[in-house]
């Protein structure tokens, strides 16, 4: 709440500019997130350009499109999160070095980083290693929900979402990461579409039978609020080959999103 009335003051005159000092530091990972998600939504929403300094270099790569590193009190690195992958300093393996805890730290998934050196591990591993398919998922009402809940409890949310998927692709050989903050991916090695989309409509059916009643029962004992919350989940497929740009495939997956979960949940004040 505190940094929330922090950001509104800031934002009352309109600024083009909002600098975020250190805005996560001594924060668990879900509140870590929830103050990422908040900064990410008003950003985009009123069009300002943030500037985010923090100690926290997982939060940095998260949330930015454009890095500045300092090292022993000197710019070492400028550029985007995905050129600092080819960055070669002592800083970029400190930066990994953290990346490994955060992991653990949210739901167990990888990182977009490990995600990559897992995908190159089995590709150089197993030669036969010649398709794949891609699952995207999504929370299509991310901003309703923070609106409703607060950022934290949607957090919470998208953390229980992404726990599932690593629990259900996890078992036959799928490997997932947050791809974005309202996104988890999975990438399944040796499969194709066909296979995919019944996968994924299995994990649809286990999220309703199990999923919907942890989230609904979260909210309801948790969350203080006057509305239902309604949660939609989206869901694309699409195949790939190791020639192919994984970024490419991911967006040929995200392109192809279908509601596969529509469902609400009363909070413990809700009327309705």
């Amino acid at each position: 709440m505190q940094k929330r009335a922090a950001l509104a003051r800031a934002l009352v005159i309109d600024p083009e500019i909002v600098l975020f000092d250190e805005p996560t530091t001594g924060q668990d990972p879900i509140r870590r997130n929830a103050i990422l998600s908040m900064i990410a939504e008003y950003q985009h929403r009123l069009g300002f350009t943030a500037v985010l300094i923090s100690h926290d270099l997982p939060d940095v790569f998260f949330i930015s499109n454009r890095v500045i590193a300092l090292y022993e009190g000197k710019v070492i690195y400028e550029g985007t999160p995905e050129g600092f992958d080819d960055f070669d300093h002592p800083f970029r393996y400190e930066f990994l070095h953290s990346l490994e805890s955060l992991q653990e730290e949210l739901t167990g998934l990888y990182t977009r980083r490990h995600f990559k050196i897992r995908y190159q591990s089995e590709l150089h591993a197993n030669p036969g290693f010649d398709t794949y398919a891609m699952v995207v998922f999504s929370l299509e009402n991310l901003d309703e929900i923070q609106s409703i809940l607060g950022h934290t409890a949607a957090q919470e949310l998208v953390r229980t979402l992404g726990i599932y998927i690593s629990k259900h692709f996890g078992d036959v050989g799928g490997f997932s990461t947050r791809y974005r903050l309202n996104q988890y991916t999975t990438l399944l090695p040796y499969s194709d579409i066909q296979e995919a989309t019944a996968l994924t409509a299995a994990f649809a059916k286990d999220f309703k039978e199990n999923g919907i009643a942890e989230m609904r029962k979260f909210v309801r004992a948790e969350i203080d609020c006057k509305d239902a919350v309604a949660i939609s989940m989206m869901a694309g497929v699409a195949q790939g080959t190791p020639s192919m740009n994984i970024e490419t495939v991911v967006a040929a997956a995200g392109s192809n999103h279908n509601k596969i979960l529509e469902f609400s949940a009363r909070c413990k004040g809700s009327q309705t």
